[in-house]
């Protein structure tokens, strides 16, 4: 009897790892992370050269600006984060901070399935998300690589809104973007 391709009614099989062990911490987080990932979208719609355009004027920059932002979130996310890390090998301290600093936040915020619990209270995800910037930031700032940081931050924060203002959004774009901001209606023809 084969049973390939059948999903398991049970999830004590023998080789499963007990609930609570750091072997089940592992597989729910790279669960968890792929989940996260799945979120980016190919860097190759991100990048393609035919879909880059001069707006017509302000309010459509705006426009494509809002979308982009919303369908290319993880994408721009993972620039940034590549630029302030590209900025920071020559500055060991400042590199070793800011990698501690990620794992903090892999553990504390984005792979964590329980709500946190500090001295018996339940921390929101709101707290534990304005701590976690204002320590990254704080941490990051002392280390010595203030304008480096900063000067990063800037430069990956103008690549992105410069990408997200010329690049045209696919016209299926307005149903995700909901996720994110509540779409403004369309101005009445005069």
């Amino acid at each position: 009897m084969s049973k390939y391709g059948t999903i398991p009614t049970s999830s004590s099989s023998p080789d499963a790892p007990p609930p609570g062990s750091s072997l089940d911490f592992i597989s729910r987080a790279k669960a968890r992370g792929a989940t996260a990932l799945a979120t980016r979208r190919p860097w190759r719609e991100l990048g393609d050269p035919g879909a880059l355009a001069v707006p017509r004027g302000l309010g459509d920059a705006y426009l494509r600006a809002r979308a982009n932002l919303a369908h290319f979130a993880m994408n721009y996310a993972i620039v940034v984060l590549a630029v302030v890390f590209l900025s920071l090998i020559f500055h060991p301290f400042s590199l070793l901070v800011f990698l501690a600093c990620m794992v903090a936040w892999l553990f504390l915020y984005f792979l964590r399935d329980v709500p946190l619990a500090l001295f018996g209270r339940t921390v929101g995800d709101g707290v534990v998300l304005a701590v976690l910037s204002a320590l990254t930031l704080v941490l990051l700032l002392l280390t010595g690589a203030t304008a480096n940081i900063l000067t990063s931050l800037l430069v990956g924060l103008v690549l992105v809104l410069l990408h997200a203002m010329i690049h045209r959004p696919a016209e299926n774009i307005d149903e995700e973007a909901g996720r994110w901001y509540t779409p403004a209606p369309p101005p009445p023809p005069y």
